[in-house]
């Protein structure tokens, strides 16, 4: 059976999030986009665990849950979180998070009753944890062998294991006796497995991608996914996908661009600076605006650590396919700067109604069957997605890359205006 899965997802009780995050809205959304198995997000927020409990309900085929209402819905769920870590090492201050997965919600519940020891849980859906990495591993694993801990998000700026501001130069320093237990590794939104294939330390590790949604959307929801390929679903068949690194069950992962992420290059968002690793070295990592401190992009941090060169594949990795959400497309082509338009929506519905989800529109519908359905400049920019045959202005410091689907570089500068960037030759 294909599961298709985004294991690192948020619920209304994290900061910044939809408050129409609940276990409904989640699956319904989720079988729009294609997914059919979503973690749960945050089962670390008391609230949250006591509302997992009452809307779901444990699948007894597959030992994942499912909705207790409507019990039709293909949407299988699996009890996870996100934490955050507070500690010092070697007299620096590091801030990492990680991603919990566990096989119950019992599981989930003896979880926290270790952890509440070292934060507030209630505090947010994501809490900080006064705690070092390798005691929150020791932890979790205490409770159960079957838990499953990986960094996440592993390349951002802030708060991630290879953080350019706070984060450690290999998974060893950040675990140390605990990386034992440490089988994967989450890419982010602004690296994909190329980029981490370029460090031969991280050969061993299962790369893994997710959403980290903050709402249900389905251009932030499935943004980044996991395709397996199991006997039937389960926690531990999934699991042990991961652990074992099994490119016959683990098939590929489903990534942005990693352009598209938030942090892909170096540069400063108060004064639309943007830069590629090479030209932010040229001015020392400094804004040549304001003179402060340019917040470092995961390419240039990703150059730093890395000891092959940027086209070299490692043996028995596993596959990946590029795609971006069907709703960024369609804005793209009608010119509109939010997919959430209902201009975007008519068009949207109209494929999902034809082929059943967005994946299907994004990885499968021939280009004839398309053009039935849609507008031919529609149909072209989604097999253009399909085929790589995009660009994509890159993201920085906090503002989201853009998808370009102009053929020549000066209609690449006409970007609009929320995303205008200046580089290295607008101060020559």
């Amino acid at each position: 059976m294909r599961i298709i899965a985004d294991l690192h997802i948020h619920s209304r009780y994290s900061r910044a999030t939809s408050e129409r995050m609940c276990t409904e809205e989640i699956a319904r959304f989720a079988k729009i986009k294609g997914l059919n198995l979503v973690g749960t997000g945050d089962f670390t927020h008391p609230t949250w665990l006591q509302e997992l409990r009452r809307d779901l309900v444990l699948d007894s085929d597959s030992g994942l849950y499912k909705l207790a209402k409507g019990t039709e819905s293909p949407v299988y769920f699996m009890a996870t979180t996100e934490v955050s870590t507070i500690f010092t090492f070697e007299v620096e201050v590091k801030k990492v998070h990680h991603v919990i997965m566990a096989p119950t919600l019992e599981a989930a519940a003896q979880i926290n009753d270790r952890l509440a020891r070292y934060g507030n849980l209630a505090s947010d859906g994501r809490p900080t944890l006064s705690m070092s990495a390798p005691h929150l591993v020791e932890e979790v694993m205490e409770v159960s062998k079957e838990n499953m801990v990986f960094p996440a998000h592993a390349w951002t700026p802030w708060f991630s294991i290879f953080g350019a501001f706070s984060g450690f130069n290999s998974v060893e320093d950040c675990y140390q006796d605990m990386t034992k237990y440490i089988y994967a590794l989450e890419t982010g939104l602004s690296s994909d497995p190329p980029m981490n294939w370029r460090l031969s330390k991280l050969d061993r590790y299962t790369l893994v991608s997710n959403s980290d949604s903050h709402s249900f959307w389905p251009w932030r929801m499935g943004r980044e996914a996991n395709v397996f390929e199991l006997e039937r679903p389960s926690y531990r068949n999934l699991v042990d996908a991961i652990r074992s690194k099994d490119a016959n069950r683990f098939k590929f992962t489903i990534e942005t661009d990693p352009a598209y992420g938030k942090y892909h290059w170096t540069g400063h968002r108060n004064c639309k600076v943007s830069l590629s690793p090479r030209e932010a070295i040229k001015f020392g990592n400094v804004c040549p605006v304001c003179r402060r401190k340019l917040t470092k992009g995961v390419e240039q941090r990703v150059e730093e650590l890395a000891d092959r060169p940027a086209d070299f594949v490692p043996e028995n990795s596993i596959g990946f396919r590029r795609l971006l959400p069907l709703s960024e497309i369609i804005s793209t082509v009608l010119g509109v700067e939010s997919p959430a338009v209902q201009r975007v929506w008519v068009i949207y519905n109209q494929l999902i109604g034809k082929f059943g989800d967005e994946y299907s529109v994004l990885m499968d519908a021939p280009r004839e069957a398309l053009g039935a359905v849609v507008d031919e400049a529609v149909a072209d920019a989604i097999l253009r997605v399909r085929e790589g045959r995009i660009k994509v202005t890159p993201g920085y410091d906090g503002v989201y890359g853009q998808l370009v689907l102009s053929e020549t570089d000066s209609d690449v500068k006409s970007v609009p205006e929320r995303v205008q960037q200046l580089n290295l030759s607008d101060f020559m």
